[in-house]
């Protein structure tokens, strides 16, 4: 594959993720190099939505540590059921959040961020490895249809975590 995504010049989501899917899964056929699938899986993700933060924050001890991402600095550490991204990898579930200052122990480590979602990713034993964090300027930006196709996008790095 090339490293040009063809994405259509919609806002259907739907459209959108079903054609970055087979884009994405593409690029990662052949990488085994977890970071830089990470660092692809952030961009890509930018590309087709622009949002205001993607990446990774990686499951070691009993601590989130960020991975690669694509948006301004970020928090570096989020320690097991703290902010969304930790609570998701407690509650082992993913989380929209429509409004980051109703969330109890929200974790700012942007103003600009008014909705978040945050996705598990599983090890080859089950086990939650890291989480794919994405925030957004606009309240209520995330719904099911991102929660799924963005589940299916993570189950490609599935593999990659030993």
């Amino acid at each position: 594959m090339s490293e040009t995504l063809q994405l259509p010049k919609t806002d259907d989501r739907v459209a959108v993720y079903s054609a970055l899917f087979p884009q994405v899964r593409d690029l990662l056929n052949d990488e085994h190099d977890l970071i830089a699938a990470m660092a692809n899986v952030s961009a890509a993700l930018r590309q087709a939505f622009n949002w205001h933060w993607i990446g990774f924050y990686r499951v070691m001890g009993a601590e989130l540590v960020l991975g690669p991402f694509q948006g301004p600095v970020a928090c570096s550490r989020i320690g097991h059921g703290k902010g969304v991204c930790g609570t998701a990898w407690a509650d082992e579930r993913t989380l929209i959040v429509a409004d980051v200052d109703k969330f109890p122990g929200h974790i700012a480590c942007s103003p600009l961020s008014k909705s978040e979602i945050v996705v598990p990713i599983r090890d080859r034993s089950g086990r939650i490895a890291a989480v794919l964090d994405i925030d957004s300027e606009r309240m209520d930006d995330f719904n099911e249809v991102d929660a799924h196709a963005l589940g299916r996008i993570c189950t490609l790095l599935e593999p990659l975590f030993e």
